[in-house]
């Protein structure tokens, strides 16, 4: 579970309804069928329009993306994993890692690492793993530009709720009750377009972005990872070249740890 998704859309709620309350806004305002109709059949319409049917099919996967943590290999993890593999393929050469193959989870990792042992060149290799990372950041981007877009259209739609709920109120000019009423109600379209887009959808797509820039990375440390090991660099050198993907503070606690185990 990513708890950070969860949070936030419950804090987004809380804030809404505690603010309407401070407010003097009665939550019985929230029970506008018209305006979830506008805002949400609405917001499905303008996404089903802009998108083809096989990224919409996405859609659920997409939801689990933002509400799951998918479990990935650290930097952390893979640096002595690259380390131990290049003192074997040092020893023993590329053909013993072919057990290690076996072992690797991660199909990505284990494709490259297969393309290694089996004796492909490391261009070749690299250029196999590099396309296959940019189809990946081509399907991520579509499936956050569609929460995105959704963000861009719930607010409009807001605007044409109220819109329809003035044009309503106007049939209610000679009972000022009434025309307040009705003018309360039309605004709730606007509010639930803003909240939708705002606090919803738009960070849904920065979420799904900053995941695929996540995933991206751990890839392109596999990439150089293998492609060290095909070299046939030391344990040490390739601690030091994939330290470069961590933080000063993550960095010194690795290459510190390598020192111990070298020890």
């Amino acid at each position: 579970m990513d708890k950070s998704s969860l949070i936030g859309v419950i804090l987004g709620l809380i804030a809404i309804f505690v603010g309407m309350v401070l407010k003097g806004v009665p939550l019985s305002a929230l029970i506008n069928p018209a305006a979830f109709l506008i805002i949400i059949l609405g917001t499905i319409a303008a996404v089903t329009i802009a998108f083809p049917t096989s990224e919409l099919k996405r859609v659920p996967q997409l939801f689990g993306v933002l509400f799951k943590e998918k479990k990935m290999l650290s930097v952390e993890e893979l640096i002595p994993m690259f380390s131990n593999w290049a003192t074997v393929a040092r020893k023993e050469g590329l053909l013993a890692l072919e057990v290690k193959v076996a072992e690797v989870e991660d199909p990505f990792l284990k494709n490259g690492l297969s393309m290694a042992v089996d004796g492909q060149s490391a261009e070749f290799i690299r250029d196999v793993m590099t396309e296959e990372i940019e189809a990946i950041e081509e399907r991520h981007a579509s499936g956050a530009s569609i929460f995105s877009q959704a963000g861009t259209y719930a607010p409009t739609l807001g605007v044409l709720g109220a819109v329809i709920g003035l044009i309503a109120a106007l049939g209610h000019m000679d009972d000022t009750d009434a025309l307040g009423e009705a003018i309360a109600a039309a605004f709730v379209a606007t509010m639930l377009g803003i909240f939708t887009g705002y606090v919803l959808w738009h960070p849904f797509a920065n979420k799904l972005k900053q995941k695929s820039k996540q995933e991206i990375k751990i890839k392109e440390v596999m990439i150089e990872g293998v492609l060290s090991v095909l070299e046939g660099q030391s344990p040490r050198a390739i601690e030091q070249k994939l330290s470069m993907y961590l933080s000063n503070k993550d960095r010194g606690n690795v290459l510190t740890e390598g020192e111990m185990i070298d020890g």
